[in-house]
This record gives structure tokens, C-alpha cells and sequence, in this order.
């Protein structure tokens, strides 16, 4: 689709640079870069957050393998000998 748009100077500036970086366009560079733009904002509103224990301390979320007391101890012991 053909459109024209006023967009500041240095974010033109940067669109261009960006378009001759990677061998494309300016309308190709406009658009991957917005594209990665609501890619990056959708990937930051996902990411988890660290709940608090009682105690006060950093919880990570549950997603995987449960690391137990002994599994550590026993890396401790393996890594020592």
C-alpha cells in the first residue's frame, strides 16, 4: 500500500541507515521495524513476574524442573572432588 507520512527527521534518518544496513527498502525498513517493535512490546508484557516469599525473598515462577536440597548438595560434593 502506498501512504505518505510525516515522521521526524532523525527517525528518518535512522529508517534509511537501517534500509541500506540490511539491503532493503525504506518502506521495507519502516515495516520490519515497527513489526520488530510490537514484537519486543508483546515479549515484555509476557514476561514473568518474580512473586515474594514470606520471608521476603525472590520467588522465581514454577515453569520446569524442580532443583532440589539434595540435588545441590550433591553437585556441591561432585564439583569438589
Amino acid at each position: 500500500m502506498r501512504t505518505n507520512v510525516n515522521i521526524a527527521d532523525d527517525a528518518r534518518e535512522f529508517a534509511e541507515v537501517y534500509a541500506h544496513a540490511n539491503g532493503i527498502s525504506l518502506g521495507e525498513a519502516i515495516t520490519e521495524l515497527i513489526r520488530k517493535s510490537q514484537q519486543r512490546n508483546s515479549a515484555e508484557q509476557e514476561r514473568p513476574r518474580f512473586a515474594r516469599s514470606e520471608a521476603g525473598f525472590p520467588i522465581l515462577p514454577r515453569s520446569g524442573r524442580v532443583i532440589t536440597t539434595e540435588m545441590v548438595l550433591d553437585a556441591l560434593a561432585n564439583d569438589l572432588d
